[in-house]
């Protein structure tokens, strides 16, 4: 393996590699480990600055981006600690300074990793949980004027939830997701997002099914924390194209979302709501502005205007990636592209690829009524992924024209053999693994 240029230390994947093999489990959800960790390292979460903790289902990268684009606006230095990664583990960490924040560079966060895999001595600990404790420590010694920290799985259990007064917790919507480790019900999921909730604090909640905002309002009372939930103490709505936020401190007319789909609003306005309800942060109506329309979050609806898929697929055809990966994400980018049909018509054809424990059926069911056209792709060099026949199965007990592809250049070099009368709208979709992969290929990673 070769050498860092830059240092002569061996590259990161090797520390990757070495930190994922003290856990034979990937996921194994529990705070006992990341006490210890954190204990070892002098405690780096009791000295961040305020803390917005980030947990759901669907819209929390893309909730994290309005915020962090809105508060760097406002001049605000803004550590953001995210997952998963797309191509590089460094997209995880992104470190404040003064004009906008930078992710983390190879040799800062090396050293972060090494601190952590010392302290650890060679106990058991998944790399989520090394990965967070290496954030809080880069965090503690960087400073900055905030942290938009995102739940990685549920909430209760998850590494994050070890900061005990954060300056608001924030629950996105809701949604059937991860059961094997969440739960079988709405209720029990809900249950697990809501335990990220702490006594006294703001909890901003975005709308959610009756089922789900039961359990969350009930935690709120339980903690004595003030809940402003969508539809009850804000709301969101789109006026001529643009969006209009409404709470009891008064209106906003404010631009469209940058990043593309009718959800986007909502998740723009979830982030609205959220510094709102933190007094000690003082956003003016320009910074909401330049935060709205400057937010970017790779994967999620994010039309491919260069690189080099654009060369394998048919000439002038539209390419767009999402990476969603349940039901509701599959609605969500349904109507989407039901939008952009609206806008301009062209033939959809969707690109697929998933993980084996994701629920196919449900999420292809959102498209019958847009394509009859599925392309199945494997996801390479990932752990329990879905074969292409198994999702090809899937695709054709919806009625679904469908056939299994090698990969995405194969299926794009396909579709551009095909006669169409007007370029066709693709979508490559089903898992952020695969928009990774289609992000490396493409030559267009994550800056």
């Amino acid at each position: 393996m070769n050498a860092s240029p830059d240092t002569g230390k061996p590259p990161l994947g090797e520390l990757i590699g070495r930190l994922s093999a003290l856990h034979q489990k990937r996921i194994d959800l529990g705070l006992e480990r990341m006490h210890r960790l954190l204990e070892r390292l002098g405690h780096p979460e009791r000295k961040l600055p305020p803390v917005i903790h980030i947990a759901g289902t669907n819209g929390k990268g893309s909730t994290l981006a309005y915020l962090r684009a809105t508060l760097e606006a406002a001049g605000l230095r803004v550590h953001a600690y995210t997952s998963p990664y797309l191509v590089r583990i460094n997209e995880c960490f992104r470190l404040g300074r003064v004009g906008g924040g930078v992710l983390v560079g190879d040799d800062e966060l090396r050293a972060a990793l090494e601190e952590v895999e010392r302290v650890n001595a060679g106990e058991p600990a998944t790399l989520f949980e090394l990965k967070t404790a290496a954030a809080f420590h880069l965090f503690a010694q960087n400073p900055a004027d905030v942290v938009l920290l995102e739940v990685g799985l549920g909430g209760r259990l998850d590494s994050t939830n070890v900061i005990d007064a954060p300056a608001a917790c924030v629950i996105t919507p809701v949604s059937m997701d991860h059961m094997d480790f969440l739960g079988s019900t709405l209720a029990s999921i809900a249950g697990e997002k809501a335990a990220i909730i702490k006594r006294g604090v703001p909890v901003i909640c975005a709308e959610q099914m009756p089922e789900a905002m039961a359990v969350i309002e009930a935690q709120a009372r339980r903690m004595r924390a003030p809940l402003f939930a969508a539809n009850e103490s804000w709301h969101v709505n789109v006026e001529r194209g643009r969006l209009v936020y409404s709470d009891d401190r008064g209106l906003m007319d404010l631009p469209a979302p940058r990043l593309f789909g009718r959800h986007q609003f909502a998740n723009a306005g979830l982030a609205i709501a959220t510094l709102r309800a933190i007094p000690t942060f003082k956003v003016n109506q320009a910074a909401f502005e330049a935060g709205i329309v400057g937010a970017e979050w790779p994967a999620r609806m994010q039309r491919l205007t260069s690189g080099e898929l654009l060369s394998w697929g048919p000439q002038g055809s539209d390419i767009w990636l999402d990476g969603g990966h349940n039901a509701e994400g599959g609605r969500v980018a349904a109507a989407a592209l039901g939008d952009l049909e609206e806008r301009v018509s062209r033939p959809l054809v969707v690109i697929a690829g998933m993980m084996a424990n994701k629920d196919a059926q449900g999420f292809l069911a959102n498209f019958a009524g847009l394509t009859r056209h599925i392309i199945a792709v494997p996801i390479p060099d990932t752990e329990n992924a879905m074969p292409a026949d198994r999702l090809a199965d899937a695709a054709r007990s919806l009625g679904m024209r469908v056939e299994p592809a090698p990969g995405i250049e194969a299926a794009l070099r396909a579709l551009a053999k095909l006669a169409y009368e007007v370029p066709p709208r693709i979508l490559i979709t089903g898992s952020l693994y695969l928009a990774g992969h289609v992000l490396a290929i493409n030559g267009t990673p994550p800056a």
